[in-house]
């Protein structure tokens, strides 16, 4: 803990070096300029969009009409005040070196007429009106017959969220199965959506792997993007329920930087930074570090994990044409498998619930020698250039790397009638690969009367998962009481590093080299064929090429697939309400099943199709955003493999409703609601495939009722000025992770987790208290068979301060 300590302090000194080094460097040449804004009736005039006219420096005003520009360089500006609706103001002001310029305006409003055509400046970015990852192009959500839900970095603030799993708990219909295990391929966590499994792999609309944790220092907000997208992200990435694209921050002109420090139960320390700086005189270079170190204990008697991260941003603006953007995220994470109970893998379970399971989830069943490493790496670099008034080109490679290094385990149910379960445990050393190439054309132009909204795209994406870890072995039996149960007396092992070494050193080692790769083409246009009512049709064309073992000729596969995409919206009020409807398509591009080498099993591509339609709206002046959809998603082609042999034939169907709300109703509180419902079931299954077994929910479905709120509220005058409150949960209906006729049922039951905070808050300090399950309820998450229990109450204290 020691060593710890030592390196988190050098952690902290080299992060406030470079504070200091960045801000004196910058602080030359540059001065300030303030002012106050006012309504006609002597009002402050809140959430009023002030820039600098032909350069990139644009604020808000705050709650008092107050704005403030720190370290820009010494010149002379015009000043610009807009206001939808009303005459833009400019004025002309010198900013000289070092010095302060002021500036006040008197807007010819009244303070009533203001709250009709501004929203409370008491929420930074309530909810994005756009997107240019959802669609490919720049298009409003109210214009999108498609479904997206967004957690933005305040949101994430608010929460003192430290891990990615707690911040999708503030999405409608999505629920964690399991969590990071580090483990080869696919060790990042496992969610549903809408009925499906997914994970977390898409960064900035690109592949950004991880086999561990995403960090959320670098997160500028995240895009669930409802049902089956293949039509634009293509196969490798998705799941038929959706996708989760992360979008990261971008470098700004001028001077900012913010440090926070969090702490909390179970040995919880987070430090992090945000800095941003203009590099160059001309103010075309600029220069964005996010950086946070953090360590953190398991609530069980063993476990922890610590990660450093890094992610250094630079844009180039050449002309007024071409810019480029270098994007890189570095991590290392080190980390113990969290403990999870795998039942219902051949036979008829011995536990019927958590009852007769008696799980005492105090214990980890692990050794803080018992570690694996999972370094990252990712590099997104965009060349951006302006063909003409109508068309741009989007130029985009990606790579990223993840590794899994070290000891993975898991508890498999014996069934054996002794109520006991195995830990059986590996040693990992497997190195994943991608490489994603897209060029984009996107154009915005004028058939007749119609606007046109296109992308056209070309996409390439590779692969390569080389593995060389040992085998697999069994450690002990132990109960979920934490009885210990020898193999061998006389020969026993335990849950030591050397021990467990001794005990793999049998099993010999594999050396696999997998890869596949996809040739993509894709279009999409929006049309709006009048001004409310707008179409949109896509297609892609998908060429799948799997080497799987690059040492064996005989499993290579390649396949062909067709994804269309449909939508309608209609909107009676212009962007106010919405009428939206969808078909969607999702598709799967399967590998053979190589048991045999000599003989591999070939498959179909798997196919969803969706029909969603609802009503999106955005009202009360931007404080108001809702959605409320129903969908209905039919899976065919279903492969599902079962021990030595893979089926394919199976068909599943998932429909359900949503709801979501984000809202300010009145000035200083904040409201973010969601609820969903969803069936599962297969349709065509084997009734020899306990994975597949006609009319039953999918084990990987989740719960059928998901419920979450988050509200806070912020004193804007008297004594408890800049305090503030925040209160919500999330609740969960019971969740069937075993359901079979074969094997039985075990269901996890429902909960209902509930959170709160105080805090104090003003635009450069931030001091809060999260309290997370308050109630100290026990509950578990879990799929496909397995109980993940999750933390009790915790508290995090967490500071931030802005320079």
């Amino acid at each position: 803990m020691n060593h710890l300590n030592q390196r988190m302090l050098h952690f902290i000194f080299i992060i406030c070096i470079f504070l200091i080094s960045t801000t004196n460097s910058f602080s030359q040449n540059s001065g300030k300029l303030k002012g106050t804004i006012t309504t006609s009736d002597g009002e402050p005039a809140a959430g009023i969009n002030i820039v600098l006219k032909n350069t990139k420096y644009g604020t808000l005003t705050n709650d008092d009409g107050f704005f403030e520009f720190k370290k820009i360089k010494a010149n002379t500006y015009t000043l610009q005040v807009s206001l939808t609706g009303y005459e833009t103001l400019e004025q002309e002001i010198t900013v000289s070196e070092n010095k302060t310029s002021s500036v006040d305006f008197q807007l010819k409003v009244s303070n009533k007429e203001l709250k009709e055509v501004t929203i409370y400046s008491n929420r930074a970015k309530l909810f994005p009106k756009q997107s240019n990852y959802v669609s490919k192009m720049p298009l409003k959500n109210i214009e999108n017959p498609q479904v997206y839900n967004v957690v933005s970095a305040d949101l994430l603030k608010e929460q003192a969220i430290t891990n990615f799993d707690d911040a999708l708990k503030n999405v409608p219909g999505i629920q964690k199965l399991w969590e990071s295990t580090g483990s080869a391929g696919n060790g990042g966590s496992f969610y549903s959506l809408r009925g499906f499994q997914l994970q977390a792999n898409i960064v900035n609309g690109l592949p950004g792997l991880t086999n561990g944790t995403l960090d959320p220092a670098n997160i500028e907000r995240i895009e669930v993007i409802k049902g089956p997208s293949g039509t634009l992200f293509g196969s490798s990435l998705i799941c038929y329920g959706g996708l989760i694209n992360t979008v990261t921050k971008t470098p700004f002109s001028g001077f900012g930087a913010e440090v926070s420090y969090l702490a909390g139960s179970f040995g919880l320390n987070r430090v992090a930074a945000d800095v941003n700086t203009v590099v160059d005189e001309s103010d075309n270079v600029l220069l964005r570090v996010n950086t946070a170190y953090q360590t953190e204990n398991s609530f069980q008697d063993a476990g922890f994990r610590t990660s450093y991260f890094l992610a250094p941003v630079l844009s180039y603006k050449v002309n007024e044409k071409l810019s480029f953007l270098i994007n890189t995220e570095f991590m290392q994470e080190e980390k113990t498998t969290p403990a999870m109970l795998f039942l219902g893998r051949s036979k008829y379970l011995q536990f019927a619930n958590i009852e007769e399971l008696n799980y005492n989830t105090k214990l980890s069943f692990t050794n803080n020698d018992l570690s694996v490493k999972n370094p990252k790496y990712n590099l997104q670099a965009q060349m951006n250039y302006k063909i003409s008034e109508q068309w741009t080109s989007q130029t985009v490679l990606s790579k990223s790397s993840t590794k899994s290094k070290g000891y993975y385990s898991y508890l498999s149910d014996n069934e054996d009638g002794q109520g006991d379960f195995s830990i059986y445990i590996t040693k990992e050393n497997s190195f994943t690969t991608t490489t994603d190439i897209q060029q984009n054309f996107t154009g915005d132009f004028k058939i007749g009367k119609m606007r046109n909204r296109i992308v056209i795209g070309l996409d390439y994406f590779q692969k390569n998962l080389m593995y060389g870890g040992t085998g697999w072995n069994g450690v002990y039996k132990v109960t979920p009481q934490g009885e210990i149960r020898q193999y061998d007396d006389n020969n026993p092992y335990y849950l030591t590093s050397s021990s467990v070494d001794k005990l793999l050193s049998t099993t010999g080692t594999s050396n696999d080299n997998l890869r596949n790769s996809a040739y993509s083409i894709y279009a999409s246009d929006v049309i709006n064929i009048t001004s409310k009512l707008i179409a949109m049709a896509s297609l892609r064309i998908d060429y799948f090429d799997n080497e799987a073992d690059i040492t064996n000729d005989k499993d290579d596969y390649n396949q062909t697939a067709l994804s269309p995409k449909f939508g309608l919206v209609y909107q009676p009020i212009e962007d106010k309400l919405a009428l939206f409807a969808n078909y969607m398509n999702g598709f799967k591009n399967v590998a053979p099943n190589n048991n045999n080498p000599s003989d591999p099993q070939t498959f179909e591509p798997e196919h969803a199709n969706q029909l969603e339609f609802g009503i999106k709206a955005n009202l009360l002046a931007d404080k108001l955003h809702a959605t409320v959809s129903f969908y209905d998603i039919n899976v065919a082609n279903l492969v599902t493999s079962n021990f030595n042999y893979s089926v394919q034939g199976g068909e599943a169907r998932s429909k359900g409703f949503e709801f979501d709300l984000n809202a300010s109703p009145a000035k200083g509180l904040n409201v973010i609601a969601g609820y969903s419902y969803n069936d599962s079931k297969v349709t065509k299954g084997d009734t020899d495939n306990v994975w597949l077994e006609e009319g039953k929910r999918p084990t990987y479905s989740g719960p059928e009722n998901l419920l979450n709120l988050w509200a806070t509220y912020k004193f804007n005058s008297g004594t408890l000025r800049d305090f503030g409150l925040g209160f919500g949960g999330n609740y969960a209906s019971e969740n069937a992770i075993v359901n079979s006729d074969i094997l039985g049922k075990f269901i996890l039951p429902s909960y209902a987790v509930i959170n709160g905070s105080v805090f104090y808050a003003t635009n450069k300090l931030r001091v809060a208290l999260n309290l997370n399950n308050i109630a100290n309820k026990q509950y578990f998450n879990g799929g496909w068979g397995t109980v993940n229990p999750q933390k009790p109450r915790n508290l995090v204290a967490s500071f931030s301060y802005k320079l």
